[in-house]
């Protein structure tokens, strides 16, 4: 077939340079042997070697991972399971920072060649799956365990065969498949954060916290939940009213059915769960284990059947520290914020597969993951209604309970008309044996709940010369005391798709030629309620603790005049997507020196965005209301996307040389969420954002040349150059809010850039002496420059040419490795920095705001005592960065994430 034919120009000296640096020990031992044997060499028998056990190294893993990239037609990096568990990333987000281009951010999502998260995209085993993220399309990629992960995929030119929404480039996640052999594991880990000492802040949770659910205690109330329906999603004292003597309820006057309504208001709001209280509680250690099962049977001669199991749990406690400043009045408004956060993170995974005389393999993928984070914080902050001199600031206390699922299952299958098939079957005895067809099919639901989130604001007093707290006590007339926020995303893709590939070989050249269709159907349902507890009255009742305000006492007492409301600002939704593609392409090889790649992609591509009042049954007051003009928001469109990749193989300065071009036309689509005008609290950044119903897809013209060499040695050199057009960008810019707050919405640019180039390799060390030939390096470097044109969109931008938000002008990522000769130990010191990007664009004169590189150095030490055992001791953050954002040269945002040390040990089989 062409893809071994292609595979075979790779020289064999790769193949010995593995040799040469696998297991040096072993080698070391036999020729020992051989020369204290009395007998000739042979007497060391060839049997013998099946009991031998080889540690693999891991600069060795590091060159088996080149020799599949040089098999792809277009730019593709590769990051394989053993490199992901000697370095000691734990997530999928983590891992990804060794490849070139990239950069972490908000330790979620990743930013390829200096484009933002949504100019990337994710696959899960090449199928598309959906996003539990509340405000992104994009999947945030730190709910991937490694442990769930056979290797990483980044392919950053364009192919026909991948779906038209290819910005910076698309992440495929490849899991684990069935074993060769019996196979098991179990790990065990433990650790913690520098930052994360003595007491942290803690409230009164739920009995299932520890398992990542809530138990129902934070829950919207189900005799709330009644009365929202009953009531038309108004508590309003007078609307209740109303349908009380709608409902034929009879009373003596007027004065007595507001009375009846305002005991059934209060009554209500205390069903809201109110063991809110703040504490401080002890600080724990984090927790982590992780095990699977796997086998492979014969079943006669042709037939073999296997499974995976596997599963994680984890937990970790973390407190966070950030100080934010108004770069305006750096010393007078200043915001700080302290939070603790509960992590738990689970896990769970099963494949099962059956192959035919290696003709036919059908496999089935199950994966769940959940992962929950459970907040409490205090901030404390001055605006321009109160500054730090006047001692009189404001608090505000906040839980939330956060839990992201997502459940995959995935079907997939490969054949073609071999021998055996032909014999079994003789009517397909016409079909040419090397002539593939493959299918799939992929079911995936996400989900976001977030059962109670709640907000209670609070006056303060301070001593402006030490900062100290004085007096406290919750908000009454000034507004809400209390914000309850009850959220519930569901998310549905199905995806399904097959290709057919038929090579033809003739004297000099090979030929592919491919073709396939898919389908996606993507449904969304956003469903968000907002309560809010206010009081007029007299504010003695709002000292004390929180439970103790808004206790059963002081909500039941008609004279402390509390109410129930629902905030006016309705932001549920439903969407729904609708991708149907055709594509086709063809493979050239010509004397194993020349490689051309054509495609072309045709997509129909549909969205809808319907702005949704769950609560509303009237007419007045309708579910949807097609008498606004952006309740329903939709887009539709139909493109050929297509896609060349020429490729010179050859022997220039290295024993193997590769150079690479490609060219293709991609789009970028607005998210669900950004075709409304519906408003929107960012979960990460905390900032209120809002859509644009007028958001258009961005096109982008994508050019590429990369140069590979790779030596006898194993060390090897990758030389990248890519530019980027794009017109009409997505992008975020600044709005009007005060100086303390910072509001974005979501326009399209006129036009943007990004070109650059990028550096990669290994190099073995030693060259400089026999000691350091345990000892390598490998990394990368890139080089961009960005450009982004506002346009007439823009909301009176500061500049209206500037980068592109979150680019950077370089990104290195660098590791040095060591492996033991007798393959015992092996430790990486890795080193990660983005160059200075923007964050946020200002307006109306109003400086840009700019985060500072972060200097990351993590080490990771492991030693194998046995060959199935290993302890692992990891150390993130040596350097104890902060993140920092700079505007006119005040830091207006700072955080400390700490250092992190983790100490595991895992016994495989």
């Amino acid at each position: 077939m062409v893809k071994n034919e292609k595979f075979q120009r790779a020289p064999l000296v790769l193949a010995v340079a593995a040799a040469s640096t696998l297991g040096t020990g072993a080698f070391a031992q036999d020729a020992e042997l051989i020369e204290n044997s009395a007998g000739p060499a042979p007497q060391v028998s060839a049997p013998a070697l099946e009991e031998v056990m080889v540690q693999g190294r891991l600069r060795d893993s590091a060159e088996m991972l080149i020799k599949e990239r040089l098999d792809e037609e277009v730019v593709t990096d590769i990051l394989g399971s053993e490199m992901i568990g000697r370095v000691g990333d734990s997530t999928v987000a983590a891992a990804l920072r060794r490849v070139s281009g990239l950069t972490l951010v908000n330790e979620k999502f990743i930013y390829v060649r200096g484009l933002g998260e949504r100019y990337s995209s994710t696959t899960l085993n090449g199928a598309t799956v959906p996003s539990p993220d509340l405000t992104r399309n994009v999947i945030p990629l730190d709910i991937f365990p490694t442990s769930v992960v056979e290797s990483l995929a980044v392919q950053k030119s364009y192919s026909a065969d991948q779906a038209a929404t290819f910005g910076g480039g698309n992440v495929d996640i490849r899991t684990k498949g069935i074993p060769g052999q019996l196979t098991y594991s179990l790990e065990i880990g433990s650790g913690f954060n520098s930052e994360t000492k003595g007491d942290v802040l803690s409230y009164s949770g739920g009995s299932d916290d520890d398992l990542g659910t809530d138990d129902g205690t934070r829950a919207l109330p189900r005799e709330i939940d009644r009365a929202l329906e009953r009531f038309n999603g108004s508590f309003g004292v007078q609307n209740i009213r109303s349908t009380l003597v709608k409902e034929g309820n009879v009373y003596a006057d007027a004065q007595e059915a507001t009375a009846a309504a305002a005991a059934l208001n209060r009554e209500l709001a205390l069903n809201l769960n109110r063991e809110i209280a703040i504490e401080e509680d002890s600080s724990k250690p984090d927790y982590d284990v992780k095990g699977s099962v796997g086998n492979q049977f014969y079943v006669g001669d042709s037939w073999q059947v296997g499974f995976l199991a596997g599963g994680s749990y984890k937990n970790q406690l973390r407190e966070e520290s950030k100080l934010k400043r108004s770069y305006g009045f750096p010393d007078e408004r200043i915001d700080t914020e302290n939070k603790s956060i509960y992590s738990v993170d689970l896990s769970g995974n099963l494949n099962l597969g059956v192959n035919f005389a290696d003709e036919h393999d059908i496999s089935a993928t199950s994966l769940y993951l959940r992962n929950t984070d459970d907040s409490t914080a205090i901030r404390d902050y001055f605006n321009e209604n109160g500054e730090v001199s006047s001692g009189h600031g404001f608090r505000e206390y906040s839980l939330k309970y956060e839990e992201r699922d997502m459940v995959v299952n995935q079907v997939k299958g490969s054949h073609s008309i071999g021998p055996q098939s032909k014999h079994l079957l003789p009517l397909v005895g016409w079909m040419p044996e090397d002539l593939r067809v493959d299918w799939f099919y992929t079911d995936a639901r996400a989900a976001t709940d977030i059962p109670n989130e709640v907000s209670v604001s609070a006056i303060t007093d301070f001593d402006p010369v030490t900062g100290e707290v004085l007096d406290s006590q919750v908000s009454g007339a000034a507004g809400p005391s209390a914000s309850y926020r009850f959220t519930k995303l569901e998310d549905e893709v199905i995806n399904y798709g097959w290709s057919a590939t038929l090579p033809l070989e003739f004297s000099s050249s090979t030929l592919e030629l491919s073709g396939g269709a898919a389908r996606t159907d993507k449904g969304r349902t956003y469903k968000e309620t907002n309560l809010v507890l206010e009081q007029d009255a007299d504010s003695s009742v709002l000292q004390g603790p929180l439970d103790m305000v808004f206790s059963d006492g002081n909500i039941g007492d008609a004279d402390n005049d509390f109410v129930l409301g629902v905030a006016g600002n309705n932001r549920s939704y439903i969407a729904a997507t609708l991708t149907d593609a055709v594509f086709a392409k063809v493979d050239w090889t010509l004397n194993e020196t020349w490689r051309v790649s054509a495609g072309a992609r045709w997509e129909d591509y549909s969205q809808a965005a319907i702005k949704w009042n769950p609560y509303g049954n009237t007419v007045d007051n309708p579910q949807v209301d097609l008498a606004d003009p952006d309740a329903i928001r939709s887009f539709n469109e139909d493109k050929v996307y297509p896609s060349l990749s020429l490729t010179y193989m050859g022997d220039l300065w290295a024993e193997t040389f590769q150079l690479r071009f490609g060219a293709s036309k991609t789009a970028v689509r607005p998210d669900l969420r950004e075709i409304t005008d519906a408003i929107y609290i960012d979960p990460i950044t905390g900032e209120r954002i809002s859509g644009n119903p007028n958001t258009r897809p961005s096109e982008i013209t994508n050019l590429d040349v990369r140069a590979e060499w790779f030596f006898d040695s194993g060390d090897n050199l990758t030389v990248s150059l890519f530019n980027k057009d794009v017109r009409d960008p997505i992008e975020f810019f600044e709005r009007a809010s005060s100086d303390t707050n910072i509001s974005r919405e979501i326009v399209n640019a006129e036009s943007g850039v990004v070109r650059g180039v990028e550096f990669e390799g290994m190099k073995s060390l030693g060259f400089m002496g026999e000691p350091m030939d345990a000892f390598f390096v490998q990394g990368n470097v890139t080089l961009q420059d960005s450009e982004l044109v506002a346009g007439d969109e823009a909301d009176a931008p500061t500049n209206m040419e500037r980068e592109m938000t979150e680019a950077s002008e370089y990104v290195v990522n660098m590791l040095v490795g060591f492996d033991s000769p007798e393959g015992n130990h092996s430790a990486t010191l890795g080193y990660n920095v983005f160059g200075e990007r923007l964050y946020i664009a200002g307006r109306n004169g109003a400086p840009d705001g700019y985060e500072q590189p972060f200097h990351s150095l993590d080490l990771t030490y492991s030693w194998y005592p046995t060959a199935e055992v290993t302890l692992k001791a990891k150390i993130q953050n040596l350097l104890d960065e902060a993140i920092e954002i700079e505007r006119a040269g005040v830091t207006v945002f700072e955080e400390k994430p700490g250092q992190t040390f983790a100490l595991s040990t895992q016994y495989k089989f």
